[in-house]
């Protein structure tokens, strides 16, 4: 298994990635209610304890979730430094005013950030494309035309890798790649998105002569069923939710839209 393929093993691929997508939409809907490090927090704790148990490769779980683990200290640090300012102000150096406010903000920031990152990244990774658009279009009901378009596109952005490696190696044979860095990139991007134009009209042609595109009712050749697992995977990021605010709400730290 490549670090770009899903996790095929393990709790977490046994769910229906509709639930999936429910439960990092419940988690992310509260947490974005309130700008405040308790919340926060608590369901980052509550996270971690539910990782351990998810069984996904630490390999795999440290590549998918770099991004959000450099993204989160970064915001968290801007915030400190320009944050709003209150209380007893710290550090102040021309547009940098460090105060207890910003401090506060800089690490609900932060843990913000994980609290919502982390979920989404560990449940997307799981998720196979065609089992999240049977999903989709059998449980959700979302138009099968747009939601087989989304899946055909998303198949094919694992190719801008190779297709890149394609166009540099071409490019170099034919003795045009010795320009300047940026140069260089600037044409060979502009090259990749008129293949991929290409590549995208002959696709939606193909689609369209196999009757993708027919306004009649079509059917699946693998049913997406919601299973007892799937509603305790719910149920389990509403606690999760549930058990943040009530914390916060308890100490006295919740603070609606940062108000």
């Amino acid at each position: 298994m490549t670090i770009a393929e899903p996790v095929r093993s393990g709790p977490l691929a046994t769910l229906n990635p509709v639930s999936k997508l429910g439960a990092a939409m419940i988690v992310t809907a509260v947490l974005l209610v309130s700008i405040d490090p308790v919340s926060a927090g608590v369901a980052l704790g509550l996270e971690l304890v539910l990782l351990c148990f998810a069984a996904i490769p630490v390999r795999v779980l440290l590549v998918r979730t770099s991004p959000i683990l450099i993204a989160a200290p970064l915001a968290g640090l801007t915030t400190v430094l320009y944050g709003r300012t209150s209380g007893s102000v710290h550090l102040h150096w021309w547009a940098i005013e460090v105060s207890d406010g910003s401090l506060q903000l800089g690490l609900a920031t932060l843990l913000r950030v994980l609290a919502i990152g982390l979920p989404a990244v560990l449940l997307f990774v799981t998720i196979d494309p065609t089992d999240l658009a049977d999903g989709l279009a059998q449980l959700l009901r979302l138009p099968a035309r747009f939601v087989l378009g989304g899946l055909a596109g998303l198949r094919l952005v694992g190719l801008f890798v190779d297709d890149w490696r394609a166009l540099t190696l071409a490019r170099r044979a034919r003795g045009v790649a010795e320009s300047g860095a940026l140069r260089r990139f600037l044409g060979q991007s502009f090259s990749l998105f008129v293949l991929s134009i290409r590549r995208g009209s002959k696709l939606a042609t193909a689609m369209e002569a196999r009757g993708f595109g027919a306004s009649v009712a079509r059917t699946w050749a693998r049913p997406s069923v919601f299973r007892g697992r799937d509603w305790a995977t719910l149920v389990v990021a509403l606690a999760v939710a549930g058990t943040a605010a009530a914390v916060a709400i308890a100490v006295g730290s919740w603070n609606v839209l940062g108000s």
